[in-house]
């Protein structure tokens, strides 16, 4: 039901910034000698309308994602920005500000190990024992 709020007030707020449009550029343009062709006026009404719907569909989408209060202690991720000692880190799919006393890099996978206010304490997760073989033996 609220969804159903959002879409009316998304529509009635698009006409009146339609009805708007048509008014300044109907009755106020004119008084200081600016006269806009008709078709000028439809162009800019079926952009104002493309804007409107973009704009619409992006907020609706922001919307119904369900928040996330904070991630678990546990939770995997992976760093967005290099993190010496902060950084960025996205973390199911929201992006948050990350401490931690090791150097990580960009893109490499992190487990958050406790949380401090808003910033989220990280550590880097150990690669897996196939790959420490490998750079054992590569030289």
């Amino acid at each position: 039901m609220k969804h159903r709020s959002y879409t009316v007030l998304a529509i009635t707020t698009s006409l009146l910034e339609e009805a708007a449009l048509v008014a300044v550029v109907l009755w106020l343009l004119p008084g200081v000698a600016i006269n806009i062709p008709l078709w000028g006026l439809i162009l800019m009404m079926i952009a104002l309308g493309v804007y409107n719907y973009i704009n619409y569909r992006l907020g609706k989408k922001a919307l119904t994602k369900k928040p996330m209060i904070s991630p678990d202690i546990g939770s995997r991720g992976r760093a967005a920005t290099p993190i010496s000692p902060t950084g960025y880190v996205r973390v199911n799919g929201e992006l948050w500000r990350a401490s931690s006393n090791s150097t990580i890099d960009a893109g490499e996978e992190i487990a958050v190990v406790g949380i401090e206010g808003m910033t989220l304490l990280i550590s880097p997760i150990e690669k897996d024992n196939r790959t420490r073989k490998a750079d054992t033996f590569s030289g």
